[in-house]
């Protein structure tokens, strides 16, 4: 009688299912939640997982500061961190506060324009950066995997800048109506005749 295979073929579904699961807590985990990632297969998301860096920093510590070179992407895996853009007078006004899953930096993965703004830890944070050479080696050595992930950060920087363009639209509004109530005002005050002072009492 030929031996039974249930064991080995129990071991055989159980590596394929674990291939299909992302177990919580791991950073494939992180990085499913994250738009750049979130459509990859669990066998992808470990390949990215593999080459990504963990980073840990305190809180009150730079990750990077307004001007310096844009190397690649954060995602917060733990922690705080402000973005705050530095103004000409030296004062910080604080643009976003991004909490666990939140994303920053993902330009710099297509273009090497310096930082816009502050990025700095408001609580201890742990942190997983996606840098320039890690996505020239997944594109040179997966680059299926390498495109998708391009594309994807093609989409996200293009909703973004739209956003932008909206909010700029809303402010420029903004600052035409004032512009113009200020005009009409000044007219108005133009316009108006000056008081003329009571004659004194003749007697």
């Amino acid at each position: 009688m030929a031996p039974s295979k249930s064991g080995s073929d129990n071991a055989l579904w159980k590596n394929l299912f674990s291939q299909r699961v992302i177990r919580e807590g791991t950073t494939e985990e992180v990085l499913s939640k994250v738009p750049a990632f979130a459509n990859l297969a669990p066998r992808d998301l470990k390949e990215v997982a593999a080459i990504v860096h963990k980073r840990e920093y305190r809180a009150g510590e730079p990750v990077f500061y307004q001007g310096d070179p844009g190397l690649g992407m954060y995602i917060v895996k733990e922690g705080e961190v402000s973005i705050a853009l530095l103004g000409k007078d030296g004062n910080e006004q604080e643009l976003a506060l991004l909490g666990e899953g939140d994303f920053f930096g993902e330009l710099a993965l297509l273009d090497e324009s310096p930082r816009s703004a502050n990025a700095i830890c408001k609580t201890d944070c742990t942190l997983i950066g996606f840098f320039r050479p890690d996505l020239f080696e997944l594109i040179d050595k997966k680059n299926t995997l390498g495109i998708k992930i391009v594309l994807k950060l093609a989409e996200i920087v293009a909703q973004r800048l739209r956003q932008t363009d909206k909010e700029l639209s809303k402010v420029k509004s903004q600052l035409e109506r004032l512009q113009t109530r200020d005009e009409r005002d000044s007219n108005v005050t133009k316009k108006s005749p000056a008081k003329e002072e009571n004659p004194g009492t003749q007697n």
